[in-house]
């Protein structure tokens, strides 16, 4: 069998990429891997298992349910409830492990199941590869008293609420905010949070009925939420994806802030109260230009990782950094989560304009973004894109010619046959210019 984890999690076409026979085999050898690591060693285990709303969950938590009940799993279904939710209630309850059944910011057609480590952590590539060897082996299934028991923890949402609550520095009354759920996992969770800090709350897009979720609202539809925030003169609103990793912005302009934006505005807050390890943040590639511009001159380093909020969790845990984050609005606090968590960076975000008492389109004055070209370029040999001497000839070039004004970044698709040139540049004509040049080398050099 080819491998079926991706960046996060195993995602695909519910009933017919992910299939409910797929939930169960990979609920079972998830279940044997970290039992075998050492976990399950002394007493029976213990599994969370959480879900988003999205019709397909209910079907695949059944499943994944029962695969880990039959490998001798005893199992506290969560119900609907955020991504980072599922993380700290594996933690809180002491739970050996959790999955969290969700497609993220995909179309209700999509899902996905991630699995996490003992303390919330997601695992890394080499117990995922270890779980993919080890579907549909034989195994001795227990019997009678070794079958795993099941049970719901639905109270757990309260326990993660009163968490979220408690980071809070400061009481968010009289501060009016639009929360655009998504129709997803924070319908209650983002709004239950504010409210209970004084916020006055109008949310959108939080009646989910397992189709609508990421319907054209959310992180990645942020007209509606721009529209309610100005509807209702809030200082600011707060978009969530479906499982509620990851938050963008709108001031109250209508204007949107970021995930480096926000980012940013956290890290100089973190670094003014001494809260900040090394005075480091941790950055993907695709951060904006102006982001690393902006944080190196409020004195504070910026460590880059590929794409993707696993990597940028790997370099916070081996550097012992407490903040990272990426442009789509992932961000891990690790003082207190182990994940991203989008309703905890809205708050964050509230409490900040609180305390300070600038607006949020104030704050985000930390940096300026650069302008930015993202080009995509398909049918070619991506393989190639880093070896060629001519392309890395012309990129070397571009790269010299924009100086430290501007940068090239040449990014391989992990599951297409294509090549993402991106530029940025002082302004939108230089970086159109450069990124149709080089897109145009790319499709003459590695054109398949």
């Amino acid at each position: 069998m080819g491998r079926i984890f991706g960046t996060d999690g195993v995602r695909g076409l519910a009933n017919r990429d992910l299939t409910a026979e797929l939930a169960v085999d990979l609920a079972v050898a998830a279940a044997h891997i970290l039992g075998e690591a050492g976990a399950f060693a002394d007493q029976r285990p213990t599994a969370v298992v959480a879900r988003d709303p999205r019709a397909s969950g209910e079907f695949l938590e059944a499943a994944v349910v029962a695969g880990l009940a039959s490998a001798g799993v005893d199992v506290h279904r969560l119900g609907v409830i955020p991504t980072p939710g599922a993380a700290y209630l594996t933690s809180f309850l002491a739970a050996d492990m959790g999955v969290m059944i969700s497609a993220s910011h995909n179309a209700m057609p999509d899902n996905g199941i991630k699995f996490l480590a003992r303390g919330g952590l997601k695992l890394d590539d080499d117990i995922e590869r270890a779980i993919e060897n080890r579907l549909e082996e034989h195994w001795e299934r227990p019997i009678g008293a070794g079958v795993g028991r099941i049970g719901d923890s639905f109270s757990g949402a309260a326990s993660y609420i009163k968490h979220l609550v408690g980071t809070a520095p400061i009481r968010l009354d009289g501060l009016t905010v639009v929360l655009d759920c998504a129709n997803g996992a924070a319908f209650q969770v983002g709004p239950a949070v504010f409210e209970a800090l004084g916020a006055t709350v109008v949310a959108i897009h939080a009646e989910p009925d397992g189709l609508n979720i990421n319907e054209n609202c959310g992180s990645t539809h942020l007209e509606g939420l721009q529209k309610a925030v100005l509807d209702n003169s809030a200082v600011a609103g707060f978009a969530f994806d479906g499982d509620a990793d990851r938050c963008l912005a709108v001031d109250a302009g209508g204007n949107v802030v970021d995930g480096d934006h926000i980012l940013a505005i956290l890290a100089v807050a973190a670094r003014h109260e001494g809260r900040l390890h090394d005075n480091t943040v941790v950055a993907t590639v695709m951060s904006n230009l102006g982001f690393v511009q902006a944080l190196e001159k409020a004195g504070i380093n910026v460590v880059q990782t590929a794409v993707g909020d696993r990597y940028v969790l790997e370099a916070m845990r081996a550097g012992g950094y407490t903040l990272g984050g990426e442009q789509s609005g992932h961000v891990i606090m690790w003082d207190y989560a182990a994940t991203g968590d989008g309703v905890l960076t809205a708050l964050q975000l509230a409490a900040r304009m609180a305390s300070t008492g600038n607006t949020l389109a104030e704050l985000a004055t930390v940096m300026t973004r650069l302008p930015q070209v993202l080009i995509n370029v398909p049918g070619v040999d991506k393989a190639r894109a880093d070896t060629d001497p001519i392309l890395q000839g012309e990129v070397s070039a571009a790269t010299a010619r924009l100086g430290n004004t501007g940068r090239v970044l040449l990014r391989q698709s992990g599951t297409e046959p294509l090549v993402r040139v991106m530029v940025e540049a002082e302004s939108h004509e230089d970086a159109q210019s450069v990124a149709e040049h080089l897109a145009d080398v790319v499709r003459r050099i590695l054109a398949l």
